[in-house]
């Protein structure tokens, strides 16, 4: 990804490319070097800048980021409440799902994680989403704002340690998701979940195979991205 700019040059192993060749041009224009070598001009996807953009914490991949916007059933105008901000790639996909007729309220714990996420919000939208609140703290504390929110989604190591308080500002109905890398942590989530009378609940991964299509062959590729982490559901009764 290049961030274009009135003047500047883009430098490769192929020569250097004018940021004003790209400049004004429509979306998949395509461009040449110093040297002739050609480049396709396209603006990222969010799939594109998740994989691309500044890093504190793991990120959370696209091939889980649809899913989870899908089973937690994420609409335009919800409020969504979010801990583990992390870098800000669900808050991202959130934000954009959400729209400016919703919320997302996003707590973190530390600092510079919260930075990083700020910045890559400002960075992908252009500035930060109004409808976006990123907050440094522990979301144990949103229990006592008197907020309520549609979704919970935590992407956090332990949960099932903040239940109480999450449900408590989830709505009857609402749905909370919980995102897991380990076996031990998502049983012991789905414990608390149903131990907290949550309904509905299960738990999936996504394996992502993407394929080599040619003339003479198709086929699986070589390699592929397989377990990064478990998404865990649930619909609060009660």
């Amino acid at each position: 990804m290049v961030r274009l700019e009135a003047g500047g040059t883009f430098h490769f192993h192929a020569g250097a490319l004018p940021h004003d060749l790209v400049l004004g041009s429509e979306e998949g224009t395509t461009v040449h070097s110093t040297t002739g070598a050609a480049l396709l001009c396209f603006r990222p996807r969010l799939a594109d800048f998740v994989l691309k953009m500044g890093r504190g914490a793991q990120v959370i991949y696209p091939k889980d980021l649809g899913p989870i916007l899908v089973s937690a059933d994420v609409f335009p105008g919800a409020r969504v409440l979010e801990a583990g901000t992390g870098s800000g790639a669900l808050t991202l996909a959130l934000c954009r799902a959400v729209g400016a007729e919703g919320r997302v309220v996003s707590y973190e714990l530390r600092a510079d994680f919260l930075e990083v996420a700020r910045r890559n919000a400002e960075d992908f939208f252009g500035k930060l989403p109004a409808w976006l609140d990123l907050r440094l703290g522990n979301v144990q504390e949103v229990a006592e704002t008197g907020e309520t929110f549609q979704r919970v989604l935590l992407d956090l190591p332990e949960p099932w340690a903040v239940l109480g308080e999450v449900g408590a500002v989830l709505v009857p109905g609402g749905i909370l998701c919980t995102y897991l890398p380990t076996t031990g942590q998502v049983q012991q989530a789905v414990a608390g979940l149903r131990e907290a009378r949550f309904a509905e609940v299960e738990t999936f991964e996504v394996l992502l195979r993407t394929w080599h299509v040619a003339p003479r062959s198709v086929r699986p590729d070589h390699r592929m991205v397989a377990h990064t982490g478990f998404v865990t559901v649930g619909r609060k009764t009660v």
